[in-house]
């Protein structure tokens, strides 16, 4: 497949060289562009999808390696790895791209760096479209996220980065072939140093979740969601059999926002890719709506 983005970089304000895929829009009338944020072990590859459907659409798509994933540069102190600090990264790529307001899609953890923004610069974000994520989440989830993120693993080649991307998520993805899961694991390894697959993040990711405790396990962001679905048009999509945003949490989101917009994507768990034709339904008519 052709590349259908260009490689950009910018500066943090702690002075890590950060990156996105930046997909631009097809012709047409200037539309508000859309910044897409992965999940916590992930990167913007998980957008290489969704990305260039988007932007054949007419929206440009800038998705974000945040801060250690992917192409981004790693951490001097990991204790920066958490959502204040990559929702101040995102608002130094708006600016340094002359980007005033943007639709956001987040997915899981690019959902909570999307509720932070609301809190940190409410006026950036024009709508937003939450993949499996809420203002709290289902302790089963976390816990299952929490025990494998930043732990060493054992892949000496991509057969075993395959087998080991599935032994994680085959809950979550059922239907998935064997291919699918060698396409997964190319997304989200990379070539170490050693010359053997390797997870491509950086593992101290993990240590503010191991600092804060049990405690952190489960956020409470309702005042951010209050404020993200105040005012502009969201939409909620979630795993059918999503173990991190429970059906009961979503009925509570719903009931907070009742303009909020929902789907649910049917046999799929945390988080959808978003290829999905349930995702895709809604949500090109919801970006159709937008300015």
């Amino acid at each position: 497949m052709t590349q259908t983005f260009t490689e950009r970089r910018w500066t943090s304000p702690d002075g890590l060289c950060l990156f996105a895929r930046d997909y631009p829009a097809a012709s047409g009338p200037a539309r508000l562009p859309v910044i897409a944020i992965h999940g916590l072990t992930r990167n913007s590859a998980d957008f290489g999808a969704i990305a260039p459907l988007i932007a054949q659409s007419g929206r440009r798509v800038l998705a974000i390696d945040v801060r250690g994933r992917g192409k981004s540069d790693r951490a001097t102190d990991p204790m920066t790895y958490q959502p204040l600090s990559y929702a101040q990264d995102v608002l130094a790529l708006l600016e340094q791209a002359g980007i005033a307001r943007a639709v956001f899609l987040g997915t899981s953890m690019g959902g909570l760096i999307t509720m932070a923004l609301a809190a940190l610069r409410p006026k950036v974000i024009a709508a937003a479209i939450l993949n499996d994520i809420g203002p709290e989440v289902a302790k089963a989830g976390l816990a299952r996220i929490a025990a494998y993120s930043g732990q060493p693993v054992d892949t000496p080649g991509w057969a075993e980065a395959a087998a080991y991307v599935k032994a994680i998520n085959e809950v979550a993805f059922p239907h998935y072939t064997d291919a699918d899961w060698d396409a997964f694991a190319h997304r989200t390894f990379k070539i170490g140093t050693e010359g053997a697959p390797v997870p491509d993040y950086d593992p101290d990711i993990a240590v503010p979740i191991r600092a804060a405790g049990a405690k952190a396990l489960v956020p409470n962001l309702w005042p951010m969601f209050g404020r993200l679905t105040k005012g502009r048009p969201v939409l909620l999509v979630r795993g059918q059999t999503s173990d991190l945003l429970s059906e009961a949490i979503a009925a509570k989101m719903r009931k907070r926002a009742p303009k909020m917009d929902y789907v649910e994507v049917p046999g799929v768990g945390h988080a959808p890719m978003l290829d999905e034709p349930e995702a895709k339904a809604a949500i090109f008519p919801f970006l159709g709506e937008l300015p």
